[in-house]
Protein backbone atom coordinates (compact mmCIF):
# COMPACT_ATOMS: atom_id res chain seq x y z
CA UNK A 1 0.00 0.00 0.00
CA UNK A 2 1.79 3.32 -1.02
CA UNK A 3 1.46 6.24 1.02
CA UNK A 4 -1.22 7.71 -0.46
CA UNK A 5 -3.77 5.40 0.47
CA UNK A 6 -3.27 5.52 3.84
CA UNK A 7 -1.51 7.01 6.59
CA UNK A 8 -1.30 5.19 10.43
CA UNK A 9 -4.54 3.04 9.62
CA UNK A 10 -6.37 6.02 8.29
CA UNK A 11 -7.40 6.33 4.70
CA UNK A 12 -5.84 9.25 3.14
CA UNK A 13 -7.93 12.40 3.12
CA UNK A 14 -7.06 13.52 -0.48
CA UNK A 15 -7.92 10.01 -1.71
CA UNK A 16 -11.55 9.95 -0.15
CA UNK A 17 -11.98 13.84 -1.15
CA UNK A 18 -11.10 12.56 -4.79
CA UNK A 19 -13.70 10.39 -4.36
CA UNK A 20 -16.03 12.84 -3.85
CA UNK A 21 -15.54 14.64 -7.05
CA UNK A 22 -16.97 11.71 -8.81
CA UNK A 23 -20.03 12.17 -6.99
CA UNK A 24 -21.19 15.09 -8.72
CA UNK A 25 -20.04 18.30 -7.17
CA UNK A 26 -22.58 20.30 -9.03
CA UNK A 27 -25.74 18.24 -7.22
CA UNK A 28 -23.73 18.19 -3.84
CA UNK A 29 -23.65 22.11 -3.95
CA UNK A 30 -27.72 21.83 -4.70
CA UNK A 31 -27.41 19.60 -1.56
CA UNK A 32 -26.23 22.36 0.41
CA UNK A 33 -28.91 24.89 -0.75
CA UNK A 34 -31.43 22.81 -0.10
CA UNK A 35 -30.26 21.87 3.23
CA UNK A 36 -29.76 25.54 4.18
CA UNK A 37 -33.22 26.45 3.20
CA UNK A 38 -34.65 23.34 4.85
CA UNK A 39 -33.09 24.41 7.90
CA UNK A 40 -34.28 28.05 7.95
CA UNK A 41 -37.44 27.01 7.07
CA UNK A 42 -37.75 24.90 10.04
CA UNK A 43 -36.00 27.65 12.12
CA UNK A 44 -39.09 30.04 11.19
CA UNK A 45 -41.36 27.68 11.80
CA UNK A 46 -39.61 27.03 15.65
CA UNK A 47 -40.14 30.35 16.44
CA UNK A 48 -43.82 30.49 14.95
CA UNK A 49 -44.49 28.33 17.45
CA UNK A 50 -44.37 31.30 20.43
CA UNK A 51 -47.50 33.22 19.05
CA UNK A 52 -49.60 29.99 19.27
CA UNK A 53 -48.11 28.90 22.89
CA UNK A 54 -48.64 33.12 23.44
CA UNK A 55 -52.03 34.12 21.18
CA UNK A 56 -52.50 37.04 23.67
CA UNK A 57 -48.93 38.48 23.05
CA UNK A 58 -47.41 40.15 20.86
CA UNK A 59 -44.28 37.73 18.81
CA UNK A 60 -41.34 40.12 20.36
CA UNK A 61 -38.02 38.38 19.19
CA UNK A 62 -34.60 40.31 19.44
CA UNK A 63 -35.89 43.38 20.54
CA UNK A 64 -38.06 43.50 16.97
CA UNK A 65 -41.68 43.38 17.71
CA UNK A 66 -43.53 40.83 14.74
CA UNK A 67 -47.46 41.64 14.31
CA UNK A 68 -49.50 39.25 11.88
CA UNK A 69 -52.88 40.83 11.35
CA UNK A 70 -55.55 38.00 11.90
CA UNK A 71 -55.22 36.83 15.41
CA UNK A 72 -54.68 33.13 15.98
CA UNK A 73 -56.16 31.41 12.79
CA UNK A 74 -53.60 33.94 10.58
CA UNK A 75 -51.09 32.81 12.89
CA UNK A 76 -52.15 29.10 12.70
CA UNK A 77 -52.11 29.50 8.84
CA UNK A 78 -48.50 30.95 8.54
CA UNK A 79 -47.32 28.35 10.92
CA UNK A 80 -48.61 25.33 8.29
CA UNK A 81 -47.22 27.23 5.38
CA UNK A 82 -43.87 27.45 6.46
CA UNK A 83 -44.21 23.82 8.04
CA UNK A 84 -44.83 22.55 4.89
CA UNK A 85 -42.41 24.30 3.12
CA UNK A 86 -39.95 22.83 5.84
CA UNK A 87 -40.72 19.29 5.09
CA UNK A 88 -40.94 19.79 1.33
CA UNK A 89 -37.34 20.79 1.26
CA UNK A 90 -36.46 18.21 3.39
CA UNK A 91 -38.12 15.77 0.97
CA UNK A 92 -36.31 16.70 -1.90
CA UNK A 93 -32.80 17.35 -0.03
CA UNK A 94 -33.32 13.31 1.28
CA UNK A 95 -34.12 12.88 -2.30
CA UNK A 96 -31.34 13.88 -3.78
CA UNK A 97 -28.95 12.85 -1.16
CA UNK A 98 -29.86 9.40 -2.19
CA UNK A 99 -29.27 9.87 -5.70
CA UNK A 100 -25.85 10.94 -4.58
CA UNK A 101 -25.28 8.13 -2.75
CA UNK A 102 -26.26 5.63 -5.35
CA UNK A 103 -23.67 7.66 -7.61
CA UNK A 104 -21.22 7.31 -5.00
CA UNK A 105 -21.28 3.72 -4.71
CA UNK A 106 -22.03 2.76 -8.20
CA UNK A 107 -18.94 4.67 -8.99
CA UNK A 108 -16.58 2.96 -6.29
CA UNK A 109 -17.65 0.17 -7.48
CA UNK A 110 -17.03 0.84 -11.21
CA UNK A 111 -13.67 2.31 -10.49
CA UNK A 112 -12.24 -0.74 -8.13
CA UNK A 113 -13.71 -3.20 -10.69
CA UNK A 114 -12.01 -1.55 -13.56
CA UNK A 115 -9.16 -1.16 -11.74
CA UNK A 116 -8.74 -4.99 -11.10
CA UNK A 117 -9.40 -5.69 -14.51
CA UNK A 118 -6.23 -3.20 -15.67
CA UNK A 119 -4.30 -4.86 -12.99
CA UNK A 120 -1.00 -6.25 -13.93
CA UNK A 121 -0.85 -10.05 -12.26
CA UNK A 122 2.13 -9.38 -10.34
CA UNK A 123 0.56 -7.33 -7.97
CA UNK A 124 -2.60 -9.62 -7.31
CA UNK A 125 0.00 -12.21 -6.84
CA UNK A 126 -0.78 -12.17 -2.85
CA UNK A 127 -4.36 -11.19 -3.19
CA UNK A 128 -7.32 -13.60 -2.53
CA UNK A 129 -10.60 -14.08 -4.20
CA UNK A 130 -12.43 -14.00 -1.25
CA UNK A 131 -11.32 -10.47 -0.32
CA UNK A 132 -11.81 -9.40 -4.02
CA UNK A 133 -15.69 -10.30 -3.54
CA UNK A 134 -15.92 -8.15 -0.41
CA UNK A 135 -14.30 -5.39 -1.91
CA UNK A 136 -16.55 -5.39 -5.21
CA UNK A 137 -20.03 -5.92 -2.73
CA UNK A 138 -20.30 -5.43 0.74
CA UNK A 139 -17.27 -3.43 1.49
CA UNK A 140 -18.51 -0.76 -1.00
CA UNK A 141 -21.90 -1.22 0.84
CA UNK A 142 -20.27 0.24 4.09
CA UNK A 143 -18.48 2.57 2.52
CA UNK A 144 -21.66 4.15 0.79
CA UNK A 145 -23.09 4.15 3.85
CA UNK A 146 -20.74 6.34 5.24
CA UNK A 147 -20.94 8.87 2.40
CA UNK A 148 -24.63 8.82 3.29
CA UNK A 149 -23.69 9.46 7.05
CA UNK A 150 -21.61 12.39 5.56
CA UNK A 151 -24.20 13.85 4.36
CA UNK A 152 -26.75 13.58 7.27
CA UNK A 153 -23.65 15.58 9.22
CA UNK A 154 -23.66 18.07 6.65
CA UNK A 155 -27.35 18.72 7.22
CA UNK A 156 -27.10 18.39 11.05
CA UNK A 157 -24.06 20.92 11.09
CA UNK A 158 -26.12 23.28 8.59
CA UNK A 159 -29.20 22.90 11.04
CA UNK A 160 -26.98 23.65 14.14
CA UNK A 161 -25.57 26.80 12.93
CA UNK A 162 -28.98 27.94 11.71
CA UNK A 163 -30.93 27.47 15.14
CA UNK A 164 -27.64 28.29 16.89
CA UNK A 165 -27.39 31.85 15.47
CA UNK A 166 -31.42 32.40 15.31
CA UNK A 167 -31.22 31.71 19.22
CA UNK A 168 -27.96 34.15 19.67
CA UNK A 169 -30.65 36.80 17.86
CA UNK A 170 -33.23 36.24 19.56
CA UNK A 171 -31.51 36.33 22.90
CA UNK A 172 -27.53 36.98 23.18
CA UNK A 173 -27.59 36.35 27.28
CA UNK A 174 -29.32 32.74 26.69
CA UNK A 175 -27.16 32.02 23.57
CA UNK A 176 -23.76 31.83 26.32
CA UNK A 177 -24.98 28.44 26.61
CA UNK A 178 -24.48 27.57 23.02
CA UNK A 179 -20.39 26.93 23.97
CA UNK A 180 -21.83 24.14 26.72
CA UNK A 181 -23.89 22.25 23.89
CA UNK A 182 -20.59 22.64 21.45
CA UNK A 183 -18.38 21.26 24.04
CA UNK A 184 -21.04 18.27 24.62
CA UNK A 185 -21.10 17.62 21.47
CA UNK A 186 -17.75 17.48 20.98
CA UNK A 187 -17.32 15.12 24.10
CA UNK A 188 -20.60 12.77 22.76
CA UNK A 189 -18.32 12.60 19.36
CA UNK A 190 -15.86 11.73 20.88
CA UNK A 191 -17.64 8.59 23.07
CA UNK A 192 -15.84 5.10 22.25
CA UNK A 193 -14.79 5.89 18.65
CA UNK A 194 -11.41 4.08 19.41
CA UNK A 195 -13.26 1.22 20.15
CA UNK A 196 -16.15 1.61 17.31
CA UNK A 197 -13.05 1.82 14.82
CA UNK A 198 -11.48 -1.32 16.46
CA UNK A 199 -14.70 -3.18 16.24
CA UNK A 200 -15.35 -1.92 12.54
CA UNK A 201 -11.87 -3.41 11.38
CA UNK A 202 -12.41 -6.98 12.95
CA UNK A 203 -15.76 -6.88 10.90
CA UNK A 204 -14.36 -6.23 7.99
CA UNK A 205 -11.80 -8.69 8.41
CA UNK A 206 -14.40 -11.52 9.09
CA UNK A 207 -16.54 -10.20 6.69
CA UNK A 208 -13.46 -11.36 4.32
CA UNK A 209 -13.08 -14.79 6.13
CA UNK A 210 -16.77 -15.48 5.52
CA UNK A 211 -16.26 -14.82 2.16
CA UNK A 212 -13.84 -16.96 2.26
CA UNK A 213 -15.91 -19.67 3.55
CA UNK A 214 -18.65 -19.38 0.62
CA UNK A 215 -16.91 -19.25 -2.25
CA UNK A 216 -17.11 -21.88 -4.56
CA UNK A 217 -19.60 -23.88 -2.37
CA UNK A 218 -20.71 -26.17 -4.38
CA UNK A 219 -17.32 -27.86 -5.48
CA UNK A 220 -16.26 -27.51 -1.27
CA UNK A 221 -19.41 -29.05 -0.95
CA UNK A 222 -18.01 -32.58 -2.24
CA UNK A 223 -14.69 -32.26 -0.99
CA UNK A 224 -15.39 -31.39 2.47
CA UNK A 225 -18.05 -34.48 2.26
CA UNK A 226 -15.18 -36.59 0.94
CA UNK A 227 -13.04 -36.31 3.84
CA UNK A 228 -15.94 -36.61 6.02
CA UNK A 229 -15.25 -32.75 8.01
CA UNK A 230 -18.69 -31.34 7.91
CA UNK A 231 -18.57 -30.47 11.58
CA UNK A 232 -15.56 -28.95 10.87
CA UNK A 233 -16.83 -26.98 8.52
CA UNK A 234 -19.73 -25.98 10.14
CA UNK A 235 -17.67 -25.03 13.49
CA UNK A 236 -14.77 -23.26 11.42
CA UNK A 237 -18.16 -21.00 9.75
CA UNK A 238 -19.32 -20.96 13.57
CA UNK A 239 -16.40 -19.38 14.68
CA UNK A 240 -16.20 -16.66 12.21
CA UNK A 241 -20.04 -15.85 12.42
CA UNK A 242 -19.90 -15.87 16.06
CA UNK A 243 -17.39 -12.89 15.88
CA UNK A 244 -19.57 -11.05 13.13
CA UNK A 245 -22.00 -11.70 16.04
CA UNK A 246 -19.97 -10.37 18.85
CA UNK A 247 -18.96 -7.11 16.44
CA UNK A 248 -22.61 -6.62 15.59
CA UNK A 249 -23.64 -6.46 19.17
CA UNK A 250 -20.72 -4.62 20.18
CA UNK A 251 -21.25 -2.19 17.62
CA UNK A 252 -25.22 -1.49 18.89
CA UNK A 253 -23.75 -1.41 22.42
CA UNK A 254 -21.57 1.34 21.44
CA UNK A 255 -24.28 2.90 20.20
CA UNK A 256 -26.94 2.60 22.75
CA UNK A 257 -24.31 3.92 25.26
CA UNK A 258 -23.74 7.00 23.18
CA UNK A 259 -27.57 7.42 22.68
CA UNK A 260 -27.55 7.27 26.80
CA UNK A 261 -24.80 9.82 27.08
CA UNK A 262 -26.13 12.24 24.60
CA UNK A 263 -29.27 12.38 26.39
CA UNK A 264 -28.20 12.61 29.46
CA UNK A 265 -26.17 15.99 28.01
CA UNK A 266 -28.87 17.16 26.41
CA UNK A 267 -31.12 17.02 29.56
CA UNK A 268 -27.92 19.05 31.23
CA UNK A 269 -28.03 21.45 28.47
CA UNK A 270 -31.47 22.22 28.84
CA UNK A 271 -31.71 22.46 32.71
CA UNK A 272 -28.87 24.63 32.45
CA UNK A 273 -30.64 27.12 29.54
CA UNK A 274 -33.62 27.12 32.17
CA UNK A 275 -31.42 28.01 35.00
CA UNK A 276 -29.78 30.62 32.67
CA UNK A 277 -33.22 32.51 31.98
CA UNK A 278 -34.12 32.84 35.55
CA UNK A 279 -30.75 33.98 37.04
CA UNK A 280 -30.44 36.63 33.93
CA UNK A 281 -32.68 39.84 34.05
CA UNK A 282 -34.44 40.93 31.40
CA UNK A 283 -34.97 37.74 29.12
CA UNK A 284 -38.97 37.75 28.56
CA UNK A 285 -40.71 34.62 28.27
CA UNK A 286 -41.43 34.53 24.86
CA UNK A 287 -37.56 34.72 23.94
CA UNK A 288 -37.13 31.57 26.19
CA UNK A 289 -39.83 29.57 24.43
CA UNK A 290 -38.48 30.42 21.50
CA UNK A 291 -34.67 29.60 22.07
CA UNK A 292 -36.04 26.32 23.41
CA UNK A 293 -37.93 25.49 20.46
CA UNK A 294 -34.75 26.26 18.56
CA UNK A 295 -32.34 24.53 20.78
CA UNK A 296 -34.82 21.60 21.04
CA UNK A 297 -34.57 21.00 17.24
CA UNK A 298 -30.82 20.21 17.73
CA UNK A 299 -32.16 17.23 20.12
CA UNK A 300 -33.04 14.46 17.24
CA UNK A 301 -29.75 15.38 15.03
CA UNK A 302 -27.88 14.66 18.22
CA UNK A 303 -28.76 10.99 18.37
CA UNK A 304 -28.11 10.90 14.36
CA UNK A 305 -24.86 12.38 14.47
CA UNK A 306 -23.69 10.02 17.03
CA UNK A 307 -24.88 7.25 14.65
CA UNK A 308 -23.31 9.15 11.28
CA UNK A 309 -20.13 9.17 13.46
CA UNK A 310 -20.37 5.55 13.44
CA UNK A 311 -21.08 4.88 10.65
CA UNK A 312 -17.92 6.78 9.50
CA UNK A 313 -16.00 4.82 11.56
CA UNK A 314 -16.94 1.89 10.29
CA UNK A 315 -16.38 2.78 7.13
CA UNK A 316 -12.90 4.17 7.41
CA UNK A 317 -11.45 0.54 7.50
CA UNK A 318 -13.65 -0.15 4.44
CA UNK A 319 -12.21 2.65 2.54
CA UNK A 320 -8.87 1.31 3.10
CA UNK A 321 -9.09 -1.58 2.13
CA UNK A 322 -10.86 -0.23 -1.08
CA UNK A 323 -7.91 2.24 -1.56
CA UNK A 324 -5.66 -0.56 -1.70
CA UNK A 325 -6.90 -1.71 -4.28
CA UNK A 326 -7.28 1.43 -6.52
CA UNK A 327 -3.71 1.58 -5.71
CA UNK A 328 -2.60 -1.86 -7.47
CA UNK A 329 -0.30 -1.28 -10.51
CA UNK A 330 -1.65 -1.40 -13.87
CA UNK A 331 -0.47 -3.54 -16.56
CA UNK A 332 1.91 -1.64 -18.81
CA UNK A 333 -0.18 -0.53 -21.68
CA UNK A 334 0.53 -0.96 -25.51
CA UNK A 335 1.91 2.50 -26.83
CA UNK A 336 2.61 0.58 -30.83
CA UNK A 337 0.18 0.86 -33.66
CA UNK A 338 -1.54 -2.40 -34.15
CA UNK A 339 0.10 -5.52 -35.99
CA UNK A 340 0.06 -5.43 -40.11
CA UNK A 341 1.24 -9.10 -39.86
CA UNK A 342 -0.45 -11.71 -41.94
CA UNK A 343 -1.80 -14.37 -39.58
CA UNK A 344 -0.33 -17.33 -42.48
CA UNK A 345 3.30 -15.68 -40.89
CA UNK A 346 5.30 -17.81 -39.01
CA UNK A 347 5.99 -16.55 -35.54
CA UNK A 348 9.64 -17.42 -34.11
CA UNK A 349 11.01 -16.87 -30.60
CA UNK A 350 14.40 -16.02 -30.53
CA UNK A 351 14.90 -15.52 -26.77
CA UNK A 352 12.33 -15.87 -24.07
CA UNK A 353 13.55 -16.10 -20.75
CA UNK A 354 10.99 -15.93 -17.54
CA UNK A 355 11.96 -12.83 -14.89
CA UNK A 356 12.48 -14.10 -11.61
CA UNK A 357 12.27 -16.52 -9.13
CA UNK A 358 11.65 -18.52 -12.81
CA UNK A 359 14.59 -17.08 -14.59
CA UNK A 360 16.08 -20.17 -14.90
CA UNK A 361 13.09 -21.20 -17.74
CA UNK A 362 15.24 -19.84 -21.23
CA UNK A 363 13.52 -20.52 -24.41
CA UNK A 364 15.75 -20.48 -27.49
CA UNK A 365 14.35 -21.11 -31.19
CA UNK A 366 10.88 -21.82 -31.20
CA UNK A 367 8.86 -21.51 -34.07
CA UNK A 368 5.14 -21.47 -34.20
CA UNK A 369 3.18 -21.99 -37.54
CA UNK A 370 -0.29 -20.82 -37.60
CA UNK A 371 -2.29 -24.28 -37.89
CA UNK A 372 -0.72 -26.08 -35.62
CA UNK A 373 -0.71 -27.61 -32.34
CA UNK A 374 2.07 -27.29 -29.75
CA UNK A 375 2.25 -29.11 -26.58
CA UNK A 376 3.82 -28.01 -23.41
CA UNK A 377 4.80 -30.36 -20.69
CA UNK A 378 6.78 -30.86 -17.78
CA UNK A 379 6.20 -31.41 -13.54
CA UNK A 380 3.90 -28.94 -11.90
CA UNK A 381 5.44 -25.74 -10.66
CA UNK A 382 8.16 -25.58 -13.55
CA UNK A 383 6.83 -22.57 -14.88
CA UNK A 384 4.31 -23.87 -17.54
CA UNK A 385 1.53 -21.21 -16.46
CA UNK A 386 3.71 -18.34 -15.99
CA UNK A 387 5.33 -19.20 -19.39
CA UNK A 388 1.87 -19.14 -20.86
CA UNK A 389 1.09 -15.93 -19.09
CA UNK A 390 4.53 -14.54 -21.31
CA UNK A 391 3.38 -15.76 -24.20
CA UNK A 392 -0.20 -14.36 -24.02
CA UNK A 393 1.41 -11.22 -23.05
CA UNK A 394 -0.21 -10.57 -19.75
CA UNK A 395 3.37 -10.93 -17.70
CA UNK A 396 6.85 -9.51 -18.67
CA UNK A 397 9.74 -11.75 -18.98
CA UNK A 398 12.69 -11.43 -17.98
CA UNK A 399 14.38 -11.36 -21.45
CA UNK A 400 12.14 -11.20 -25.10
CA UNK A 401 13.13 -11.51 -28.86
CA UNK A 402 11.14 -12.22 -31.48
CA UNK A 403 10.44 -12.25 -35.27
CA UNK A 404 7.08 -12.32 -37.46
CA UNK A 405 7.96 -13.17 -41.02
CA UNK A 406 11.31 -10.56 -41.49
CA UNK A 407 9.76 -7.93 -39.21
CA UNK A 408 11.78 -8.18 -35.77
CA UNK A 409 9.18 -8.04 -32.36
CA UNK A 410 10.27 -6.36 -28.67
CA UNK A 411 7.51 -7.54 -26.17
CA UNK A 412 5.58 -4.24 -26.64
CA UNK A 413 5.42 -5.22 -30.57
CA UNK A 414 4.63 -8.82 -29.32
CA UNK A 415 1.52 -7.67 -27.21
CA UNK A 416 0.10 -5.94 -29.67
CA UNK A 417 0.34 -9.00 -32.35
CA UNK A 418 -1.60 -11.01 -29.62
CA UNK A 419 -4.26 -8.76 -28.98
CA UNK A 420 -6.73 -10.89 -30.80
CA UNK A 421 -5.74 -14.07 -28.40
CA UNK A 422 -7.52 -16.29 -26.49
CA UNK A 423 -6.69 -17.76 -22.91
CA UNK A 424 -8.34 -20.25 -21.56
CA UNK A 425 -7.55 -21.81 -18.27
CA UNK A 426 -8.05 -24.93 -15.70
CA UNK A 427 -9.35 -22.56 -13.01
CA UNK A 428 -11.59 -20.77 -15.20
CA UNK A 429 -15.99 -20.96 -15.21
CA UNK A 430 -18.18 -19.03 -17.14
CA UNK A 431 -19.73 -16.41 -15.09
CA UNK A 432 -22.60 -15.66 -17.72
CA UNK A 433 -26.30 -16.70 -16.97
CA UNK A 434 -26.89 -18.82 -19.73
CA UNK A 435 -25.41 -20.69 -23.07
CA UNK A 436 -25.85 -18.13 -25.41
CA UNK A 437 -24.92 -15.18 -23.28
CA UNK A 438 -21.03 -16.87 -22.38
CA UNK A 439 -20.81 -17.38 -26.20
CA UNK A 440 -21.49 -13.95 -27.26
CA UNK A 441 -19.66 -12.39 -24.18
CA UNK A 442 -16.66 -14.14 -26.79
CA UNK A 443 -18.06 -12.59 -30.04
CA UNK A 444 -21.13 -10.06 -29.20
CA UNK A 445 -22.00 -10.15 -33.35
CA UNK A 446 -22.04 -14.03 -33.59
CA UNK A 447 -25.71 -15.18 -35.21
CA UNK A 448 -27.74 -18.46 -34.03
CA UNK A 449 -25.80 -20.55 -36.22
CA UNK A 450 -22.78 -19.69 -35.61
CA UNK A 451 -23.40 -20.68 -32.19
CA UNK A 452 -24.51 -23.97 -33.07
CA UNK A 453 -21.94 -24.72 -35.42
CA UNK A 454 -19.15 -23.98 -32.66
CA UNK A 455 -20.72 -25.95 -30.35
CA UNK A 456 -21.38 -28.90 -32.42
CA UNK A 457 -17.52 -28.73 -33.32
CA UNK A 458 -16.69 -28.34 -29.42
CA UNK A 459 -19.91 -31.42 -28.52
CA UNK A 460 -21.75 -29.91 -26.88
CA UNK A 461 -24.70 -29.73 -29.29
CA UNK A 462 -26.75 -33.09 -28.07
CA UNK A 463 -26.27 -31.76 -24.62
CA UNK A 464 -28.35 -28.63 -25.77
CA UNK A 465 -30.55 -30.63 -27.99
CA UNK A 466 -31.76 -32.68 -24.58
CA UNK A 467 -32.45 -28.95 -22.89
CA UNK A 468 -35.73 -27.62 -23.60
CA UNK A 469 -33.90 -24.23 -23.10
CA UNK A 470 -31.51 -24.75 -25.94
CA UNK A 471 -28.82 -22.05 -26.66
CA UNK A 472 -30.82 -20.06 -23.30
CA UNK A 473 -30.13 -23.16 -20.84
CA UNK A 474 -28.61 -21.91 -17.53
CA UNK A 475 -25.22 -22.83 -16.50
CA UNK A 476 -25.93 -22.80 -12.73
CA UNK A 477 -29.50 -23.73 -12.25
CA UNK A 478 -29.82 -26.95 -10.42
CA UNK A 479 -32.08 -28.66 -13.32
CA UNK A 480 -29.87 -27.62 -16.02
CA UNK A 481 -25.99 -27.29 -14.62
CA UNK A 482 -23.20 -28.06 -16.64
CA UNK A 483 -20.28 -30.27 -16.09
CA UNK A 484 -17.15 -29.48 -15.50
CA UNK A 485 -16.11 -30.88 -18.74
CA UNK A 486 -19.04 -29.14 -20.54
CA UNK A 487 -17.85 -26.07 -19.44
CA UNK A 488 -14.59 -26.44 -20.42
CA UNK A 489 -16.15 -27.42 -24.07
CA UNK A 490 -18.34 -24.24 -23.79
CA UNK A 491 -14.92 -22.18 -23.53
CA UNK A 492 -13.58 -23.58 -25.87
CA UNK A 493 -16.09 -22.86 -28.01
CA UNK A 494 -15.23 -19.16 -27.34
CA UNK A 495 -12.01 -19.65 -28.90
CA UNK A 496 -13.46 -21.47 -32.06
CA UNK A 497 -15.78 -18.45 -32.41
CA UNK A 498 -13.24 -15.86 -31.40
CA UNK A 499 -10.72 -17.03 -34.59
CA UNK A 500 -7.84 -15.70 -32.73
CA UNK A 501 -4.02 -15.32 -33.88
CA UNK A 502 -2.79 -17.18 -31.02
CA UNK A 503 -5.07 -19.46 -28.55
CA UNK A 504 -3.44 -20.60 -25.21
CA UNK A 505 -5.01 -23.73 -23.48
CA UNK A 506 -3.95 -24.02 -20.10
CA UNK A 507 -5.16 -27.34 -18.80
CA UNK A 508 -8.61 -26.10 -20.57
CA UNK A 509 -9.07 -29.93 -21.29
CA UNK A 510 -8.41 -31.32 -17.51
CA UNK A 511 -11.61 -32.23 -17.26
CA UNK A 512 -12.39 -34.09 -20.34
CA UNK A 513 -11.32 -38.04 -20.88
CA UNK A 514 -8.70 -38.72 -22.69
CA UNK A 515 -10.47 -39.52 -25.87
CA UNK A 516 -12.71 -36.59 -25.76
CA UNK A 517 -9.70 -34.08 -25.35
CA UNK A 518 -8.59 -35.63 -28.89
CA UNK A 519 -11.34 -35.06 -30.62
CA UNK A 520 -11.94 -31.30 -29.34
CA UNK A 521 -8.25 -30.28 -29.81
CA UNK A 522 -8.74 -32.39 -33.44
CA UNK A 523 -11.44 -30.12 -33.92
CA UNK A 524 -9.98 -27.14 -32.92
CA UNK A 525 -7.36 -27.60 -35.45
CA UNK A 526 -9.50 -27.71 -38.23
CA UNK A 527 -11.79 -25.15 -37.23
CA UNK A 528 -8.84 -22.51 -36.50
CA UNK A 529 -6.25 -22.82 -39.31
CA UNK A 530 -4.83 -19.46 -39.03
CA UNK A 531 -4.38 -20.22 -35.64
CA UNK A 532 -1.14 -21.13 -33.21
CA UNK A 533 -2.87 -23.18 -30.97
CA UNK A 534 -0.25 -23.62 -27.19
CA UNK A 535 -1.69 -26.52 -25.24
CA UNK A 536 -0.35 -27.21 -21.73
CA UNK A 537 -1.45 -30.73 -20.51
CA UNK A 538 0.15 -33.56 -18.26
CA UNK A 539 -1.56 -36.21 -20.57
CA UNK A 540 1.32 -37.23 -22.89
CA UNK A 541 -1.37 -38.93 -25.30
CA UNK A 542 -2.05 -34.73 -26.82
CA UNK A 543 1.20 -35.78 -28.04
CA UNK A 544 -0.64 -37.79 -30.65
CA UNK A 545 -2.70 -34.64 -32.63
CA UNK A 546 0.44 -32.00 -31.56
CA UNK A 547 3.05 -30.85 -34.35
CA UNK A 548 5.87 -30.08 -31.93
CA UNK A 549 6.45 -30.68 -28.02
CA UNK A 550 8.33 -28.63 -25.57
CA UNK A 551 8.80 -30.61 -23.03
CA UNK A 552 10.50 -28.55 -19.39
CA UNK A 553 12.69 -30.32 -17.36
CA UNK A 554 13.31 -30.37 -13.43
CA UNK A 555 16.43 -28.53 -14.58
CA UNK A 556 14.41 -25.81 -16.43
CA UNK A 557 16.25 -26.97 -19.68
CA UNK A 558 13.74 -26.93 -22.55
CA UNK A 559 13.75 -29.92 -25.21
CA UNK A 560 12.30 -29.47 -28.33
CA UNK A 561 10.68 -32.44 -30.72
CA UNK A 562 8.83 -32.76 -33.72
CA UNK A 563 5.25 -34.36 -34.37
CA UNK A 564 7.06 -37.66 -35.37
CA UNK A 565 9.76 -38.22 -32.89
CA UNK A 566 7.00 -37.74 -30.32
CA UNK A 567 4.66 -39.66 -31.71
CA UNK A 568 7.02 -42.76 -31.88
CA UNK A 569 8.40 -41.76 -28.29
CA UNK A 570 4.64 -42.15 -27.39
CA UNK A 571 4.71 -45.74 -28.86
CA UNK A 572 7.22 -46.92 -27.62
CA UNK A 573 5.50 -46.37 -24.28
CA UNK A 574 8.35 -43.66 -23.12
CA UNK A 575 5.94 -39.95 -23.01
Amino acid sequence: MNATATQHGHPSSTAFLHTLKAANLAAMVVYIVLSLASALAGSAAAVLLVPLVQPEHSLVLGGITFGVQGGIEAHAAIFVAVTVAFALLRWQAARLAARLASRYGMNLRRSVHARLIDASLPSLADTSSAEIANVLTYNVEIITQGFNALLQLLVAGITAAISLGLAFWVSPPLALAAPLFAVLALVASRINSRAQAAVSRQYVADLTRLFWHSEDFPRRLRHVRSFGREDAEKNSYGEVTARLGRGYRHQLDLIASARLTLELLAAAGITAIFMLAYRLHGIDQASLIAVCLLLGRLLPYLVSTRQSFQQLHSAAPAFELWQRYMDLSAAQPSTVQASTAHATSTLRFEHVQLAPPLAALDIREVSLVPGTLTLVSGDSGIGKSSLIDVLAGMMWPGAFAARIGQRSLDFADYRELVRNGAYVSQSVRPWQHSVRECLLWAVPEATDDMLRSALADVGLDKRLAGSRDGLDTALNSASSRLSGGELQRLLLAQVLLRQPFIALLDEATSALDAASEIAVLSALKRRLPETILIVVSHRGSVATVADQCLTIGNDFTVSQRTAGHARAVLSGGLV
